[in-house]
C-alpha cells in the first residue's frame, strides 16, 4: 500500500477534478502503467494496449509486470471502479482516446542511438486505424528530432489509406523514479510538453487539469526542446554523479574524507544533496542509454559533446574501482 501522504494527495485531486477524458496508451512496461493507473486515479477513462497477449491477460487478472511502491492497489482499485482498462486489440485503443499516448521502450542500438522501431510502429498502428482527430504522445524517451518522424509517419499512412485527417504529435516526457514513480505521476514538480499547435495545447491542458490545482507545474514549450529537455536533465544527474565519483577517488589520494566533503557542499542550496553519493556509478535502465544517446545526438550534427563523453568515461572506470579495492 502506498503511504498515507500519497493518499491524502490523490484524494485532494479527486476533490477538484472536473474535466474526464478518454485516454489510449501503448504500453504497458514501466512507464505505460504507472501513466495509466495514474491518470485512471484522477478520473479519466483509460485503456492500455501491448502487444503481448500474455501480459495483457496477467494484468486482467492483477498480475503486474513490475513492482512499484502503492502500483499494485493502484491498478487493482482503478479496474474495478471502471476506470482502467487492458487489452491487445489495438483497434479498440485508437477508437477509444482522442489521446493517443505512446510508452515504448526506446532500446540503445550499438552505436548507442536510440532504437524507434516500436515507436513509429505505433505511429503506423495508430494511423491506420484513426477515423478522427487525434493528438499522439510521446512519453517514451526519445531523440530529439523524433516528432518530426511520427508526425511523417502518420502522414504517409494516411496519404495511403486516401484520408484526410487532422492530428498533432506532442513530446511528453516523464520523470519518473523508481520506488516513487506514482508520488512523482501525481505530484510533479513540472510537467514538460512539448508541442506547436493551439488544440493539442488545450487538449494538453485537459488532460494534466488535476494536476496544476493548487499551482501551475506545466511548461509548454516547442517540440525539440521538450525531446532535449528530457536527456539534458538525466545528463544533469548523471553528471553529478560522475563528479562526485572523481572527487571521491581524488579524496582518497589526498587523504581527505569525501563523506564530510558531501555534506559541506550538499549544503550549498546551489548545489542540494541529491544525486552526490560517491559510489560504483550510475546504472539502471535510463541514464546509461540517455547519456549514450545524448552524445549520439551530438555527434550527428557536428558537436564533440566533450562533457558526455567525460560522464561517460568516469562511469566506466567507477565500474571496476570497487572490485579492484
Amino acid at each position: 500500500m502506498a503511504s498515507s501522504g500519497l493518499w491524502t494527495g490523490i484524494e485532494t485531486i479527486l476533490r477538484f477534478k472536473s474535466t474526464i477524458m478518454d485516454i489510449s496508451i501503448f504500453g504497458t512496461g514501466y512507464v505505460g502503467l504507472v501513466s495509466g493507473a495514474c491518470l485512471a486515479e484522477v478520473g479519466h477513462n483509460v485503456v492500455c494496449t501491448d502487444v503481448d497477449p500474455v501480459k495483457i491477460k496477467k494484468l486482467k487478472s492483477g498480475i503486474l509486470p513490475i513492482w512499484e511502491r502503492g502500483l499494485e492497489a493502484l491498478v487493482e482499485r482503478n479496474v474495478l471502479e471502471g476506470r482502467l482498462h487492458f487489452t491487445s486489440d489495438a483497434s479498440y485503443t485508437v477508437q477509444h482516446g482522442q489521446v493517443q499516448v505512446i510508452a515504448v521502450g526506446t532500446p540503445s542500438d550499438e552505436d548507442g542511438s536510440a532504437d524507434l522501431q516500436y515507436v513509429l510502429e505505433v505511429a503506423e498502428i495508430i494511423a491506420l486505424h484513426m477515423h478522427e482527430y487525434k493528438v499522439i504522445v510521446n512519453k517514451s524517451t526519445v531523440p530529439v528530432g523524433t516528432a518530426d518522424k511520427v508526425l511523417a509517419r502518420v502522414a504517409q499512412v494516411l496519404a495511403e489509406r486516401s484520408v484526410n485527417i487532422s492530428f498533432d504529435v506532442v513530446s511528453n516526457p516523464e520523470f519518473l523514479k523508481e520506488g516513487a514513480a506514482i508520488d512523482d505521476f501525481l505530484k510533479p514538480d513540472r510537467i514538460i510538453v512539448g508541442t506547436e499547435g493551439e488544440r493539442a495545447r488545450d487538449l494538453m491542458c485537459e488532460l494534466y487539469e488535476p494536476f496544476n490545482r493548487n499551482h501551475e507545474r506545466t511548461i509548454f514549450m516547442d517540440v525539440r526542446s521538450a525531446e532535449l529537455t528530457k536527456y539534458a536533465a538525466n545528463a544533469m544527474l548523471a553528471t553529478k554523479i560522475s563528479f562526485m565519483n572523481e572527487m571521491a577517488n581524488l579524496a582518497e589520494l589526498l587523504g581527505a574524507d569525501i563523506e564530510e566533503v558531501r555534506k559541506g557542499i550538499g549544503a550549498y542550496t546551489r548545489i542540494g544533496y541529491h544525486f552526490i553519493y560517491p559510489g560504483c556509478g550510475y546504472g539502471g535502465s535510463c541514464f546509461p542509454k540517455d547519456v549514450r544517446a545524448l552524445d549520439h545526438m551530438a555527434q550527428q550534427v557536428g558537436y564533440n559533446a566533450q562533457l558526455v563523453q567525460a560522464i561517460q568515461a568516469v562511469n566506466n572506470t567507477q565500474k571496476t574501482t570497487l572490485f579492484s579495492k
